[in-house]
């Protein structure tokens, strides 16, 4: 038998029943009194994560995770313990077991740390088909009283406790699907032959309006935290011809609504040579990659969120189009009182996609509501060469700033001075229309307004890890 001297501020975490496991393998490392650790062959249990735990049905496991509830029926003590990939019922039955692993039901709180040892079986009222019969608990770490009850919670007191929320079922399904969408997105353009090109986070220019800027000092200069990477890829996009950026963004809008975030993530694509009929194209194609991805990889998740999953299997391309023009007639046949130049707001996009199943293109907005440098249209000069993805479900905007970019140097500067943007900033952006400039387009997606969308999720706050809002700076 061998021995360790541990730590001792391992020591100090872990009981003296604390079990850690060296690198999944044979020995089982136990702390013993005098902050000594030793060290002696286990039986062949396996470590295993639950959610492939069907892969070992009738063979002992090794569970290391957090007990999320426990109730007991005298001498039948059930445990719920997750471990990051699912969640799974644990038996502990009296006559099976050793008295102190029964007992050790007793000192357990909700999100104490463990490590379960035992036979997984069959079970068909458990929602993922399988329990286990626990032959040990190894105790790592006693939670103190944990402020997440399954009482009731307001949403202040949850954000403030952001950091705890994540452990819940409801929130965590809804990072996972975050997580497919995220590599979903990757997949895409990766196998399409997009080049991702890092875009920085400190600018010194707007992109989408000065309004919305967060001024930051750079060494005595303004700087500001960047609005999009829009700029930065139409650059690599005439080295490349096509790339994508992906990363976070940020927005100084003080809104409080249920779509808005001050910091979120967001997928830009540009394609030198492209059209409107290329943004089209690919809007619509990863949308549909999305859909499929969550509906193949998620459909646990998908079933905690009590998501209703007939509706996406419905979305079939190609989404329907429309003008603005044509959606302002529209809006107006069904009572709103909006007019041609307003801009369409959270209550106008809902009510113009209640009639479909599938998002909806609405293209050629008036120029005058449109950025710097989106092309005019060549059939109307009041509106121009861009598209908007709208979701169903009053969802609203899931992909915007898609557009034909202006590739004229004379128009693009006329462009600026009409926006009144300093002009000395954009001199490196206006280069790329000096030297070899080609028509090219691109788009903007907001990574949490698609996982709101797919995920069903009420509020784009639960869609990332940790929000920053116009109220909320922490945790």
């Amino acid at each position: 038998m061998r021995r360790f001297k541990t730590p001792g501020a391992l020591g100090k975490t872990l009981t003296n029943r604390a079990a850690l496991y060296y690198n999944g393998g044979p020995f089982l490392i136990k702390l013993m009194k005098g902050d000594t650790m030793e060290t002696s062959e286990t039986s062949e249990a396996k470590d295993a994560s639950i959610s492939n735990i069907r892969a070992f049905n009738e063979q002992d496991v090794i569970i290391k995770g957090w007990l999320h509830n426990k109730r007991s029926s005298g001498n039948i003590h059930f445990l719920m313990v997750r471990d990051g990939s699912g969640t799974i019922q644990c038996i502990v039955e009296k006559k099976k077991v050793p008295e102190n692993v029964f007992k050790a039901y007793d000192e357990l709180t909700q999100e104490s740390s463990l490590v379960i040892t035992g036979k997984v079986r069959k079970e068909p009222r458990s929602p993922i088909g399988y329990e286990i019969s626990v032959s040990d608990i190894e105790t790592v770490h006693i939670s103190q009283p944990f402020p997440i009850t399954p009482k009731e919670h307001g949403t202040a007191f949850l954000m403030d406790n952001r950091h705890l929320w994540l452990r819940s079922s409801k929130q965590r399904a809804i990072l996972k699907i975050r997580h497919t969408i995220v590599m979903a997105i990757y997949d895409y353009f990766n196998s399409r032959n997009f080049v991702l090109i890092n875009t920085p986070i400190l600018t010194a220019n707007a992109v989408e309006g000065t309004t919305s800027l967060f001024e930051v000092d750079f060494f005595g200069e303004k700087a500001y935290l960047s609005q999009s990477g829009q700029l930065y890829v139409e650059a690599a996009c005439m080295a490349f011809k096509n790339v994508y950026t992906f990363g976070p963004t940020f927005r100084a809008e003080k809104s409080k609504t249920r779509k808005h975030l001050n910091e979120f993530w967001m997928v830009e694509p540009e394609m030198a040579f492209g059209t409107l009929k290329d943004v089209f194209t690919h809007e619509e194609g990863l949308i549909m990659h999305l859909v499929a991805e969550v509906l193949n990889k998620n459909q646990e998740d998908l079933a905690v969120l009590e998501r209703n999953t007939d509706i996406l299997k419905k979305i079939k391309p190609p989404f329907p189009r429309i003008t603005y023009s044509d959606a302002i007639v529209t809006l107006q046949k069904k009572g709103s009182p909006v007019k041609w130049g307003d801009d369409l707001g959270a209550d106008e996009e809902t009510l113009l996609t209640q009639d479909y199943d599938t998002p909806i293109f609405v293209h050629r907005y008036p120029k005058a509501m449109t950025s710097f440098y989106m092309v005019p249209d060549p059939e109307d000069d009041k509106l121009t060469m861009n598209v908007d993805l709208l979701g169903p479900e009053g969802y609203g905007e899931i992909i915007g700033g898609g557009s034909e970019r202006i590739s004229s140097l004379e128009l693009l500067e006329q462009r600026i001075e009409e926006h009144k943007l300093p002009r000395h900033v954009f001199e490196w952006y206006l280069d790329l229309r000096r030297y070899g400039s080609v028509p090219h387009c691109g788009f903007g997606m907001g990574l949490e307004r698609a996982v709101a969308w797919l995920s069903g999720a009420s509020h784009v706050r639960e869609t990332i890890p940790f929000p920053r809002m116009y109220y909320r700076l922490t945790p």
